[in-house]
């Protein structure tokens, strides 16, 4: 909400970013598990809500919970966004994430839901480079500029160590995003009855 100034001057400042620490653990794993309640491949692996709002934080954690741990876990101080990114030698918690989804999904649909994962990996690049698995905002805090602050923020410290920058987008509205900051689309992770995820490098800056 803008300030009293910002109201008055019209110049609205951009949201200030903060690495976040890990006693915002839960509370940063509830704002992503909030702002995926509508994605494509979230809601095609786990399309039944009391599933989704049960397994997906566990799943958040597992997949960029250990950037905690080296300050690349970034949030907006408005506490409404949040970006879970992961620096070269840091990898998601794997095993655990394929614990959750044999434990949460069909035993029928497990078979293409790995496959899917797979091809994820397939694509993950294997040069040294920052991972940003997640980024989302409360659904109702969008349209405030927060997503753009959090990737600006973290793209400088990316830059600065002159190392390129991965994603993979699992919803179509966020790639022309994606594409303003430098990613450009590698290909397509899709099987027979999932939505379409699009990996995307940018290229180190000199």
């Amino acid at each position: 909400m803008p300030t009293p100034i910002e109201r008055e001057t019209g110049i609205v400042q951009p949201p200030e970013v903060i690495a976040a620490q890990d006693n915002r653990r839960a509370a940063i794993t509830a704002t992503i598990t909030l702002g995926f309640a509508t994605d494509p491949v979230a809601r095609w692996v786990w399309p039944d809500p009391a599933t989704y709002f049960e397994v997906q934080p566990k799943f958040v954690d597992a997949f960029g919970g250990n950037g905690f741990a080296h300050g690349s876990v970034f949030e907006t101080s408005c506490k409404r966004a949040a970006a879970m990114w992961l620096p070269p030698g840091v990898e998601p918690d794997s095993e655990r994430m394929a614990a959750l989804a044999v434990e949460s999904v069909a035993p029928e649909r497990m078979e293409e839901v790995g496959a899917f994962m797979g091809q994820m990996a397939e694509y993950h690049p294997q040069e040294p480079c920052w991972y940003l698995p997640l980024i989302a905002a409360d659904p109702a805090a969008t349209g405030q500029g927060l997503g753009a602050a959090l990737m600006k923020h973290a793209l400088a410290v990316v830059d600065e160590a002159g190392l390129p920058a991965y994603l993979e987008s699992s919803n179509p509205r966020n790639v022309s995003l994606y594409e303003r900051y430098g990613f450009e689309v590698m290909g397509e992770i899709r099987t027979e009855h999932s939505p379409v995820m699009r990996p995307m490098i940018r290229a180190a800056r000199a």
